[in-house]
């Protein structure tokens, strides 16, 4: 097969399409802005000190292996035995094992909840995920003709039983008894970029990634995800173009013909985006007309993140540690499109400490704090000054809890919305293209494929399934499986 591909991007979506349609026998070129693979999975080295910058939980590490093969030589993770560590409003901690059975007994020592509601909370977000992951994350289903078949109506009837219509923390609150334990669960619809209070109950299945299934420590840190994806991607046989920014796709009778990339024309028989979804409409195709999911986006949540070497080692911390607002529902009013450009003042804050485990990414001594907040996307705030704002926050927040950051810092970077965007082109900095804050929010992710250019193909998380580097690895091979059904048709 001599077929022509070109990728634009190299995140993980990218890699992983690059990848299997070398595999399929098309020659791949991968064009990328930046001088460095990863996209949203970066990596800082200063003083000593080694930070993830993206993603920081691995979760169904097999559709990693299903790409690069399962030679621990080339990417070597184990299972957490702890999946994190919670902080709550009122001093209280809860760190949460791994085992499902040893969580739910945990969680109903610290919080009073019954451990039994727990179990079967667990068991329904099981049998949810199984009913409809193969559906709504495994395949193309925005193809109608491949959604309404006899079995997957069966799939949709018995999605029906899991309240889709019923948000997740209306659910949240019919299944606990515990305050502590809602605000736990609730806490993954900021897995997408959603809020808890608008999002669809459905999402809950998200929580069977980490609580069943279990959660992995990549042992070279995130980034080694991409270095493994890079270095299969260069043994298949593709050819990598960094530093090198695409300027348009090119269309002629229908199909996409190539890509012009500075200035110079690269011929392809096929393309693939892997860039944001909202910016390869609107700056790669200029003359094309967008699709309706383009046309009036429901942007996702933003970050803000401070990278921060500390010479310190804080007892309190695990590799994953979570501060909950006192106010969760005020933080997330805050975080709509609509709520006030201001940082909350009693912000939910992430810490990831990718140093518990791996020591060579801070000196002896030291620590290497991912320290982040949601934020709502760029509206053209002056993020400078609410960085410092929300610093301010921030510390205040770690220190009512006996961590006290100030003093020990060594180095500090902040990533912004702004900077998100720069770095990365995410529309307006908002980490997984649209929120999914409706019941129709599957439905509104763009296909992976165009209805209109049929050799031109999405990947990556701005379309469906959605973010994170499962779901990245996802659409790569719902991309394969199009890609297969084009050239079948030639």
């Amino acid at each position: 097969m001599n077929n022509k591909a070109i990728v634009i991007g190299s995140g993980a979506g990218g890699l992983a399409t690059a990848i299997r349609l070398s595999v399929m026998g098309l020659q791949v070129s991968v064009f990328e802005k930046n001088p460095v693979p990863g996209g949203k999975i970066g990596e800082i080295r200063e003083k000593g000190y080694r930070f993830d910058t993206g993603p920081s939980l691995f979760t169904l590490p097999e559709l990693v292996d299903e790409v690069t093969g399962t030679d621990k030589s080339k990417l070597s993770y184990k299972k957490l035995d702890t999946i994190s560590r919670y902080f709550f409003h009122d001093g209280s901690v809860f760190t949460a094992p791994a085992d499902p059975g040893q969580f739910a007994s945990e969680i109903a020592r610290v919080t009073g909840e019954d451990a039994e509601r727990v179990s079967k909370y667990l068991a329904n977000t099981e049998r949810l995920y199984t009913v409809s992951s193969p559906v709504f994350l495994f395949s193309a289903f925005h193809r109608f003709s491949r959604l309404f078949t006899r079995n997957n109506l069966g799939v949709l009837t018995a999605m029906m039983q899991f309240s889709p219509f019923r948000t997740m923390h209306a659910l949240n609150r019919k299944s606990f008894i515990s305050e502590k334990t809602v605000q736990l669960f609730d806490r993954y619809a900021t897995y997408n970029g959603s809020d808890p209070f608008r999002a669809p109950a459905t999402l809950n299945m998200i929580a069977h990634l980490e609580h069943n299934l279990g959660a992995y420590f990549p042992e070279k840190g995130m980034y080694s995800i991409v270095e493994t994806l890079m270095q299969v991607a260069r043994e298949h046989g593709v050819i990598f173009h960094f530093d090198t920014r695409v300027e348009e796709i090119l269309l002629e009778k229908g199909k996409a013909t190539g890509v012009r990339a500075e200035g110079k024309i690269h011929p392809a028989d096929l393309v693939v985006s892997g860039g944001d979804i909202f910016k390869t409409w609107s700056a790669l195709l200029p003359g094309a007309r967008s699709p309706r999911t383009v046309k009036r986006p429901r942007l996702s949540t933003s970050a803000m993140i401070f990278y921060l070497g500390v010479r310190h080692i804080h007892k309190q911390l695990d590799l994953h540690n979570i501060f909950f607002s006192g106010d969760y529902a005020g933080e997330f009013k805050a975080l709509s499109p609509r709520g006030q450009s201001i940082p909350f003042e009693d912000p939910t804050v992430y810490i990831y400490n990718s140093s518990f485990l791996n020591e060579s990414d801070a000196p002896p001594g030291c620590s290497n704090l991912f320290v982040m907040i949601n934020t709502p996307y760029d509206r053209g705030e002056d993020w400078d000054k609410l960085a410092r704002i929300a610093r301010k926050h921030i510390f205040n927040k770690l220190g009512s809890h006996g961590i006290d950051l100030d003093p020990h810092i060594e180095f500090e970077h902040v990533a912004t919305p702004a900077t998100i965007e720069e770095m990365t082109l995410s529309s307006a900095g908002a980490l997984y293209g649209n929120s999914s804050n409706s019941a129709m929010s599957a439905f509104n992710r763009h296909p992976n494929f165009s209805r209109r250019y049929k050799n031109l193909f999405f990947t990556g998380g701005s379309v469906h399934p959605g973010g994170g580097i499962p779901l990245c690895m996802a659409s790569a091979k719902i991309v394969e499986e199009e890609v297969k059904l084009y050239l079948d048709r030639l």
